[in-house]
């Protein structure tokens, strides 16, 4: 059975760093593209950032671009979300996601729909 599990969410300080790690078993997630989430109170699920399986192509939605650094450990199939200069409007629910449908390692997608499975969110707030 394929699970995902996100730790190292938190309460930080505007202007400090998180570093989300996604835990993945169940099956060997190296070829596979996976992604990060995020859903703030009231508003929909957003695209975060998303590293292929070649672990050097990635891709950042604006409001994470220079400061949210997305990287993947193949022996401990993890993938991980480093965020800095971390702002209140980046409060929200985390979700790391996977995509099992073959791609190029060079694919990364910003859809959810295309990522099949989820895991149970980290929550992460940021005071001001």
């Amino acid at each position: 059975q394929v699970q995902l599990v996100e730790s190292g969410g938190g309460l930080v300080q505007a202007g400090g760093s998180l570093r989300l790690s996604c835990a993945a078993s169940g099956r060997t997630f190296g070829n596979f593209l996976m992604g990060w989430f995020r859903q703030a109170p009231g508003k929909e699920r957003e695209f975060v950032a998303a590293v292929g399986w070649n672990g050097v192509s990635t891709d950042y939605a604006d409001s994470a671009k220079g400061r949210f650094t997305i990287s993947r450990d193949y022996a401990k199939n993890t993938v991980y979300l480093q965020m800095n200069s971390l702002k209140p409007e980046d409060t929200a629910v985390y979700y790391c996601a996977v995509c099992t449908r073959p791609h190029g390692g060079w694919y990364t997608s910003r859809r959810d729909y295309e990522y099949d499975y989820w895991g149970q969110g980290t929550q992460v707030t940021v005071s001001s």
